[in-house]
């Protein structure tokens, strides 16, 4: 399985699937501010890095990457964090009864039980990146989600896996993630996640069938 896209993905999946998303500058991709932080460069060269500066004018910018980042002066490093990146090729198990698809309706919801539990970025617009399902309790309050973030060719990545604290325990975000594996590679698309490497979520990951393909590095950058 040639995984390589995975070394870069958010410039592959800006160049890609999300190609009508992307805001260019030369050699530098980036989303919508309101969409996500990401931006991603074809290559690290001067030029590059100048073309990023030029992207990072009105807001902060995230990259992954395979090594730390040396930017140029005038880009100020605000975050850097290793990170691990893992991958999944084996289909899992899921029960579907009580996962249903979110929409823009469900926002307002989402951004609740993201300010809750705070699994990472997470906008008005990012919803528009890809497909999200969520679990309801009994009395409608969203409790659980997951969903698709960035789309290299021929992968997806799973990410916004959250459970309110009130429901965990309960095996919802373990089945979320498992249905999208199984979405995803009925897809013949290959599932993929970035999680922080003391994040214990990672022993859940690999339970249902992830495997670490390498350690990135996410680094958030605004300008100095």
């Amino acid at each position: 399985m040639d995984l390589f896209a995975l070394d870069n993905p958010i410039w592959y999946s800006l160049s890609t699937a999300h190609r009508n998303l992307a805001i260019t500058k030369g050699l530098a991709l980036r989303y919508p501010i309101d969409v996500a932080p990401f931006a991603g460069l074809a290559d690290y060269s001067p030029a590059g890095m100048g073309d990023l500066r030029k992207l990072a004018v009105d807001a902060d910018v995230a990259l992954f990457t395979g090594v730390p980042l040396e930017p140029p002066a005038d880009l100020e490093v605000l975050k850097s964090l290793t990170i691990e990146q893992m991958y999944c090729n084996r289909v899992a198990q899921y029960n579907l009864e009580g996962i249903e698809r979110l929409r823009s309706g469900d926002v307002e919801d989402m951004l609740r039980l993201v300010s809750a539990t705070r699994p990472g970025p997470f906008s008005g617009n990012t919803i528009v990146l890809g497909e999200y399902y969520g679990v309801r309790s009994e009395d409608g309050r969203l409790v659980a989600m997951a969903g698709q973030r960035l789309m290299p060719e021929g992968f997806v990545e799973i990410s916004a896996v959250c459970t309110d604290p009130e429901f965990q325990g309960l095996g919802l975000a373990r089945n979320l993630v498992g249905f999208l594996v199984s979405k995803a590679l009925s897809q013949g698309v290959v599932p993929f996640l970035h999680v922080k490497t003391e994040n214990g979520a990672r022993q859940l990951y690999r339970k249902i069938g992830f495997q670490t393909r390498r350690l990135m590095q996410l680094t958030v950058l605004r300008p100095a």
